[in-house]
Order: C-alpha cells, then sequence, then structure tokens
C-alpha cells in the first residue's frame, strides 16, 4: 500500500477511518478482504505469495496498515506483510507497537512505515535502519512510501480531502475521489513497469466496534468498491 489517509478521532463515534490505495507488481497475486482465522480474527485482504497482509481491522478495533518505506542500505528476510499480521495479533494499538519491535529484533525488514490506530491511540512506526515512532494526534494523517508528508505527494492528497467533522460514511465515500486521482499521484498505472494501483479501501471503525470495510479489488479509477465482511459490521 502506497498512499494511507488516517482521519482519527475527527468524527463522532469513529475514532478510525482510513482511505487507502496499494501500489504493488501487478503479478503479485493476493485475495479479497474476509474474516481471517489468524492469531486474532481479522478482517482482511491477503498476499497469497508470502502469506501476510497490508491492512487489516480484528474483533477488538485495531487498524493495522503498512506502506512501503524507500531506504538505502535496508533490506529484509522476511515479508513485511507478516509482520502487519503479527501486529493483528495484538489487543490494542500500544501492544501492536511493542510487537513490532520485538519482530525488528528478531527479523530484517525492508523499509515501511507502519500506522497502528485504535479508540485510544494512533502511532506511526518508521523504519529505515533505525525505527522511528511518532504518537500521532486527532486529525487527517497522510502515509506514503516516502515517508510522511514529504513535499511531494502527501500533501497535494491531504489538501484536497473533503473536511472532516460530519458523517464518516459521507466523507469516505467523497475520499474515493482522491483515491481516483492521477494528477496528484493516489491512483498510479506504470503496468509497462510491472506495477501499479492493484486495489483500494474504505474502512470505519465505530467505538462500539462496528466496521465499515469497502474494497475495490482494482484501480480505484475503474473498479467499484464492494462490502466486504459481516454485513451488520462484526468480525
Amino acid at each position: 500500500m502506497c498512499t494511507l489517509i488516517l482521519a482519527w478521532r475527527s468524527f463522532a463515534d469513529a475514532p478510525v477511518v482510513v482511505a487507502a490505495n496499494r501500489d504493488e507488481a501487478v503479478d503479485r497475486p493476493s485475495t479479497p478482504p474476509r474474516v481471517r482465522d489468524w492469531e486474532r480474527p481479522a478482517l482482511a485482504p491477503a498476499d497469497e505469495r508470502a502469506g501476510g497482509t497490508w491492512m487489516g481491522v480484528t474483533d477488538t478495533g485495531l487498524f493495522v496498515g503498512i506502506t512501503n518505506r524507500r531506504a538505502d542500505g535496508v533490506s529484509g528476510e522476511r515479508s513485511r506483510g507478516l509482520l502487519v499480521r503479527d501486529a493483528l495479533g495484538a489487543a490494542s494499538a500500544t501492544e501492536a507497537r511493542d510487537r513490532v519491535r520485538e519482530a525488528l529484533r528478531e527479523h530484517e525488514y525492508d523499509g515501511f512505515n507502519l500506522v497502528l490506530a485504535d479508540e485510544d491511540d494512533a502511532i506511526r512506526l518508521s523504519w529505515d535502519g533505525a525505527l522511528s515512532e511518532t504518537r500521532l494526534d486527532p486529525g487527517v494523517h497522510v502515509v506514503v512510501n516516502t515517508g510522511y508528508a514529504p513535499p511531494e505527494r502527501a500533501p497535494a492528497v491531504r489538501d484536497a480531502l473533503p473536511a472532516t467533522g460530519g458523517d464518516p460514511d459521507d466523507w469516505l465515500d467523497d475520499a474515493k475521489a482522491v483515491l481516483r486521482d492521477h494528477d496528484i499521484g493516489a491512483c498510479v498505472h506504470h503496468e509497462d513497469r510491472g506495477f501499479g494501483t492493484r486495489s483500494s479501501s474504505l474502512v470505519r471503525i465505530d467505538s462500539d466496534g462496528r466496521v465499515r470495510f469497502d474494497y475495490a479489488d482494482g484501480p480505484p479509477c475503474r473498479t467499484e468498491y464492494e462490502r466486504v465482511g459481516d454485513r451488520n459490521g462484526h468480525i
């Protein structure tokens, strides 16, 4: 995933709201979100090559999402998607953070930005050979593969987003236009080079744990979103 937008505690009764695009090699196999019988039940898509995922939501209201991070001199022997899966086994964002710290002591990974969010905490972890941690304040945060709020794409994405504070479902529906936008680089097509935007996700986690997860299994500019998981919002 290379564009991840988190609106944390920006809406009444919906502390975690996410709009995100995944950019990936066009030939890397994956399956759409469903409830996974992992360490803790998680509604998540899956990378069929390495067995991990790039994002997911648990039955405790925890969201975990990752973007690649360009980092020189860092190479990984373990898939970053498995790190996301490890984090989804935690009961909270802070416990997930501790799991990531432990995993980095045991394995090597390519660079990443990892977002962990629940009702109580929102944390961004960045790895480029050294781990940095940022506690996020309430508001809208944009994370891309060059880092957090770099001087190119992230501010353009943020400026294009609708205002928060109203209905979170309306905000997510309006955010689709941003995720479909080619001019600001949220939706990319480089099939001649073997990669591009492969999927798109809209997620809302309510204070009572109910979840909305809409998923476009293809570039959002030409793929409709479909509701996945329990229609009543349960995991």
